[in-house]
């Protein structure tokens, strides 16, 4: 999980009539136990949608009262921003607050006399407007409010607009001479259309493609459903439905992503990964119906012939149990120049499938965890040269400040309770050894030493420590500060993790 949008500290708001809840710094530790951040929605403090203004003075209070709870809860680091609006287009009451944005102008400034360091985000209009966007940007960026994530929805827009939305903003940011800035879609598909994309894994395929293609920073799905489902990716609270196994499989995707070109601007779409350490690729894709053939390059390394598995998982609705996926194919194939082609027929536009590519021995690698693939905090995704499976994880720089401490969150599956070697891939350019804190699934911290290594962005050093994990999931933290850990010495970049 990447992140979560929830209602402001102390919210009354019912989402789509339902009692209140989700308040963001309640929320905040339960997303930290899963590797994931938070932004807290200011104007969800209302407790009606669409918000119902009263006044400048009472907004302000809001807002004073919302940063002071952030500020006073010094144990939480995992919140990624403010957003001050939600869907201005019609949510904000000019009439009554003014231009929108003077009011943006307004909070922001609010927030940051208080608040110099947690991003802002906005301005989450409900759909791109090129106009809308034009105004906003021009304003802000001349009255010095431009906000540190840039934000907006997809709600009715097919998947591929969303591909040229994205393409419009940064055209926009250049020719206004704005620096790029990180993209948040924290609503995306729709509960209204006649397909209902969001409770269907095929059309959401397409929406992750175009996603991943137009490299957003996180995108979150609309909170359409009841409390205690993910949004209608289980049911019973704890039972994946159809839709939970296109996410499952999307978060199970090790390596680097890679390019995947559809047959045209509609229909048929998906994204994809390869792992060079366990020499494996998987492609999760949908949204057409019919026979239909994937084609993957690029497989020189796995041998002439490799082993292929094709799955599916259906449109089960928010109440339908779906315990596994369907396996549609598994058979051994021939690799010609480096291709393979593989066919399935009987496609349906509604179903997501998976596509696995093996050697035909296996994987036998061990359990390595690429940094970059982890939850990066305050920290940078890198490349170079001598890293593992194309990055790394550097500027793991801050430590002091609950804000802007800096840690990765590597979230790993085991099959059974016991220790564990880790193993961990890192460089040291400051000549001097350095240290990071460790924690495992909230536990008490100790501290790695990482020996000086040839310099920044040079790996092949490693160093080994033990953990005690338990069987399934745990989140392991490398940080250089963190909640409950006063902080790390000198300076170390991550490339990998691996148990043994």
């Amino acid at each position: 999980m990447r992140n979560v949008t929830q209602p402001a500290p102390g919210s009354l708001h019912e989402p789509n009539g339902q009692p209140p809840g989700g308040d963001a710094l309640l929320v905040a530790p339960q997303a930290d136990r899963a590797g994931a951040g938070v932004i807290i929605r200011m104007p969800d403090i209302y407790p009606d949608f669409p918000y119902q203004w009263v006044s400048w003075d009472d907004w302000l209070n809001k807002v004073d009262t919302q940063v002071q709870d952030r500020l006073d809860a010094s144990t939480i680091s995992n919140v990624e921003g403010y957003e001050l609006w939600n869907e201005p287009g019609w949510t904000w009451d000019t009439e009554a607050a003014g231009p929108f944005n003077q009011g943006w102008v307004r909070t922001f400034e609010r927030v940051r006399s208080q608040d110099s360091v947690t991003p802002i985000i906005g301005p989450s209009i409900s759909s791109y407007r090129e106009d809308f966007m034009r105004s906003f940007l021009t304003h802000a960026r001349d009255t010095g409010t431009l906000p540190d994530v840039v934000c907006w929805h997809e709600l009715q827009a097919t998947p591929e607009r969303v591909e040229q939305n994205i393409a419009d903003y940064r055209a926009l940011e250049q020719e206004l001479g704005i620096s790029p800035r990180p993209i948040a879609i924290n609503e995306y598909g729709s509960s209204n259309d006649a397909r209902d994309k969001v409770d269907q894994p095929g059309p959401v395929a397409g929406y992750i493609a175009k996603l991943e293609r137009g490299g957003v920073d996180s995108a979150n799905r609309a909170f359409w459903f009841e409390y205690g489902t993910v949004n209608g990716l289980v049911t019973d609270n704890d039972k994946p439905t159809g839709t939970w196994w296109l996410y499952k499989w999307y978060g199970d995707m090790t390596g680097r992503m890679v390019d995947t070109e559809p047959p045209g601007r509609t229909g048929l779409d998906g994204f994809a990964a390869y792992d060079e350490e366990r020499r494996a690729f998987s492609a999760v894709f949908g949204d057409q119906a019919g026979d239909n053939t994937v084609r993957v390059t690029g497989l020189e390394g796995l041998g002439q012939r490799v082993r292929v598995r094709v799955e599916s998982t259906p449109a089960s609705g928010r109440f339908t149990h779906v315990p596994q996926p369907d396996t549609v194919l598994e058979e051994t194939r021939a690799v010609e120049g480096g291709e393979v082609e593989i066919e399935i027929a009987g496609m349906v536009e509604t179903s997501a499938y998976r596509l696995v590519v093996e050697p035909v021995g296996g994987t036998d690698h061990p359990q390595r965890y690429e940094a970059e693939n982890a939850s990066v905090f305050r920290a940078e995704r890198l490349e170079s040269g001598s890293m593992s499976n194309g990055g790394y994880v550097g500027r793991i720089d801050n430590s002091g400040d609950f804000r802007t401490d800096s840690y990765v969150d590597f979230t790993v599956e085991v099959p059974e309770a016991r220790e564990y070697t880790m193993t961990i891939g890192y460089a040291n350019g400051t000549g001097a050894p350095a240290t990071h804190g460790l924690a495992y699934n909230g536990g008490p911290w100790s501290t790695v030493e990482y020996p000086a290594t040839g310099g920044w962005g040079e790996f092949g050093g490693t160093v080994s420590t033990t953990v005690d994990l338990h069987a399934g999931y745990n989140v392991v933290r490398l940080a250089k500060g963190s909640p409950h850990f006063e902080g790390a010495t000198g300076y170390a970049e991550l490339d990998y993790i691996e148990l043994h």
